[in-house]
């Protein structure tokens, strides 16, 4: 093994340590992805999560200064063809292989930095930033999906869309207390967090369930080799969504949902039995 193919095996397993590390439902998805496709999808996860803990983590140091160095060095990193840091290191060679559209990256890099300045949005500052802060994410790991396949990427473009809105969308929701209490924040447009009533936790679920039924489609007309990987988090949300559905809004104030591991461990064999006996 030359050294630079050294190199990128050693970036690509930071991106692996940093999926698991950080996500186990993310993890365990990206397991049940054709053997080909888990790589460049720990490369991908492991790029928006650094941006992600930059701003919503690192409390103790400047956010911004960090930020704008991350920033700086992922446009450096793309351009040269190599970095230093290993998590930007194995994002740019996925960006290359995969021709991933610079625009992805500038748009999830601005909703990242609107974090650091920005506390709660209008309609339209909400859609922009979900689709920064998941749409094109979604729309990155589309590229991977179809390999190269640019008309089955434009087919499939809108429904990747729906479901990375849709995951965010129930983040949101399921965060709702935190990222008000802890930072500040207030993603929903219009929402008075003295007033989150029934009607209005009904109003942004009947979105969310929009979002999901769109990128259902979507879901069955992927590959084979990506399927199983995407409806694996697909169902997961899924559950999530319906267990926050059944609780009335004051819970959503007072805990953050979640699914238990024995649970996501049942979801997860369930959907590789319906994929195993193309029940999809």
């Amino acid at each position: 093994m030359d050294a630079i193919a050294l190199y990128d095996r050693v970036c690509y397993e930071c991106s692996v340590q940093t999926t698991k590390a950080y996500s186990t439902s993310f993890s365990l998805g990206i397991r049940f992805l054709g053997k080909p496709l888990r790589t460049p999808v720990y490369a991908i996860y492991g790029f928006v999560r650094f941006a992600d803990e930059i701003v919503d983590s690192f409390h103790d140091h400047d956010k911004k200064d960090l930020f704008e160095r991350f920033k700086a060095d992922t446009y450096a990193a793309i351009d040269e063809g190599i970095s230093l840091n290993p998590i930007l290191h194995a994002f740019q060679r996925v960006f290359h292989q995969y021709q991933i559209d610079r625009e992805h990256v500038d748009l999830f890099l601005r909703s990242m930095e609107w974090d650091l300045k920005r506390n709660d949005y209008d309609r339209q500052g909400f859609e922009d930033y979900v689709v920064g802060s998941a749409e094109v994410v979604g729309l990155m790991c589309l590229r991977v999906f179809v390999d190269g396949d640019d008309t089955r990427y434009q087919e499939l473009l809108p429904s990747a869309r729906r479901l990375g809105a849709a995951f965010q969308k129930i983040n949101f929701l399921r965060d709702l207390k935190d990222d008000f209490e802890e930072k500040g924040r207030t993603y929903f447009p219009g929402l008075d967090m003295t007033q989150f009533t029934e009607t209005t936790k009904k109003s942004i679920e009947s979105e969310i369930e929009s979002d999901f039924k769109a990128a259902h489609i979507g879901i069955l007309q992927l590959p084979r080799s990506s399927r199983l990987g995407v409806h694996v988090a697909y169902i997961y949300y899924l559950r999530l969504f319906e267990k926050i559905r059944q609780l009335p809004s004051e819970r959503i104030m007072e805990e953050r949902i979640r699914i238990p591991n024995g649970r996501k461990l049942t979801l997860l064999f369930s959907s590789y039995v319906r994929h195993q006996l193309n029940l999809l």
